[in-house]
């Protein structure tokens, strides 16, 4: 290609190609998409002040969205992939990345068999490389051999996702082991304004705007490939940032232009969920793809480091929504934000492929999908293409395995047709005639807000309502597994607990068929 893709530091002369700079875009704070995405809370307000305004807030329509997805993947592909490594050094030759038998849309039929509905590649991991042709950085497919250099790994992942009917994430690194070594990562640079997309020698680009965004110069760095996957590669659904750092000394430490990211994001993929070092979703807090027994969408939250939305309470803090959560948060905290859980897992023990480790067993992939779409998140398992380019036939098998387990675990509702009795905090269903149950869903109307703190299930047994299962938190998605199997006819949910009125849209009731 004539474009050049060496690491490029902005000049005055470079910027003078885009004409006269524009005023700088100003970054759309949640509040001018829906006021009540996220409340201030100040440490004047009183522990019932907090729980008001905790029941006040409401998820955005591309939260909504997102928590109804379930189940979305991930895809860690890279030069780790080749040489063996979880974390790259950022000095690879280019020429070890070589998927000769690349196949993405075995990789989306796997998905779209394995019940996926959005699929995120690693565009960039810690090591810089990046698989797409960018302008930007020499460490990338365009510098190995695969393809005579002129393969696209993102240009056919997104291709073949959309075929396949999946959304499409990427994934790109804060951290920049190559941009370390190259002097632009962590480099100590002052933040300054940047016209984005900053031109280079031979670009023909000829976009319908540009942005002037403060950023370092690594920050700048970003922002350009942020530029390019999402113009040249067709709408992206998910923007998957984490908040690593590069293996640098501590004095190295490359404070990102948080701010200025999203901005971009939001202007060229305004439908894109930003996470997880992102407004839209949160990390659980572990990579087992766990959810909290009591998992709260309404949590306590911190801007720090450039308007990056951060955690009141710890991470991994065992409760971070409850009424005492959020008293314990109240020093610290700007807001209470609908930030949900995302819980994400390697099928594998590692992120990247490796030859040695097998996927995790469909008992184990189940107790995980209970964990974490039972327990009001959304599931991110990883399922890493091989040296070949392609989903190794005992992930593909295990994927369509794990399928097939959630159906006969959720067959028919059996109270989708039942005759249905509603009135505040009370859902009655008449199966008609006694039924055998072991498995219940619930949720409630999110749009509402997340408002039951308690609840319990019965059954009418012998003329009297007999208390089968109780538990928490609701939200978007609760499953409970009975111990065994109960039969009856008539049944309820009672909630018991309740921050303001709440609406659920979903009681239904299994019979599994393990």
């Amino acid at each position: 290609m004539a474009v050049s893709r060496r690491v490029f530091v902005a000049t005055a002369a470079a910027l003078a190609v885009t004409g006269a700079a524009r005023p700088a875009l100003a970054a759309p704070t949640p509040a001018a998409e829906d006021p009540r995405y996220r409340i201030p809370v100040s440490p004047d307000d009183t522990p019932a002040d907090l729980v008001r305004k905790a029941s006040q807030v409401r998820p955005t329509a591309r939260q909504i969205a997102w928590q109804r997805l379930e189940r979305t993947a991930f895809l860690h592909f890279g030069v780790n992939t080749f040489t063996g490594l979880e974390w790259g050094t950022g000095d690879e030759d280019p020429d070890v990345f070589q998927p000769t038998g690349l196949d993405t849309d075995q990789w989306a039929r796997a998905l779209r068999d394995g019940g996926f509905k959005l699929a995120i590649l690693t565009v960039k991991h810690h090591d810089g490389f990046v698989l797409y042709q960018s302008r930007y950085t020499d460490h990338s497919v365009a510098s190995s051999s695969w393809r005579d250099g002129q393969g696209d790994v993102l240009r056919s992942f997104a291709d073949s996702m959309r075929r396949y009917g999946l959304k499409v994430g990427v994934y790109v690194s804060p951290a920049d082991e190559n941009q370390y070594l190259h002097g632009v990562y962590a480099n100590g640079s002052a933040r300054t304004d940047h016209t984005i997309p900053t031109f280079v020698e031979g670009d023909d680009r000829t976009p319908s705007r540009s942005y002037t965004l403060p950023g370092t110069d690594y920050g700048a760095h970003m922002l350009n490939q942020l530029y390019e996957v999402l113009t040249e590669y067709g709408p992206i659904d998910e923007v998957w940032f984490d908040g690593a750092q590069g293996r640098i000394p501590p004095d190295k430490v490359e404070k990102y232009d948080w701010d200025s990211w999203y901005t971009l994001v939001r202007s060229l993929a305004p439908d894109a969920t930003v996470a997880v070092s992102g407004p839209d979703v949160r990390w659980v807090g572990n990579e087992g793809g766990l959810a909290r027994e009591d998992e709260w969408s309404v949590v306590p939250v911190q801007e720090k480091d450039y308007g990056r939305t951060d955690y009141a309470l710890a991470y991994d803090a065992p409760d971070m929504g409850s009424r005492d959560a959020l008293v314990k948060a109240q020093p610290v905290a700007d807001h209470l934000q609908w930030w949900p859980a995302e819980c994400d897992v390697s099928i594998r023990d590692g992120w990247f492929y490796h030859a040695d480790q097998q996927p995790k067993s469909v008992e184990q992939l189940t107790d995980i999908y209970f964990r974490s779409v039972g327990r009001n998140s959304v599931l991110l398992l990883n399922i890493p293409p091989d040296t070949e380019g392609l989903l190794p036939a005992p992930d593909v098998a295990r994927l369509r395995e794990f399928r097939e387990r959630v159906d006969r675990e959720l067959p028919e509702d059996l109270a989708r047709d039942a005759r249905r009795t509603t009135s505040p905090g009370l859902i009655t269903v008449d199966l008609g005639r006694e039924r055998e149950v072991d498995r219940i869903r619930l949720a409630e109307d999110i749009r509402l807000g997340q408002q039951v703190e308690s609840f319990v299930v019965e059954a009418q047994r012998d003329g009297a309502w007999t208390e089968v299962t109780r538990a928490g938190v609701i939200g978007a998605s609760r499953i409970l597994l009975l111990a065994a199997p109960v039969r009856a006819r008539r049944w309820r949910v009672r909630v018991t607990g309740s921050r303001a009125s709440a609406r659920l849209v979903e009681f239904g009731l299994y019979r599994s068929r393990v």
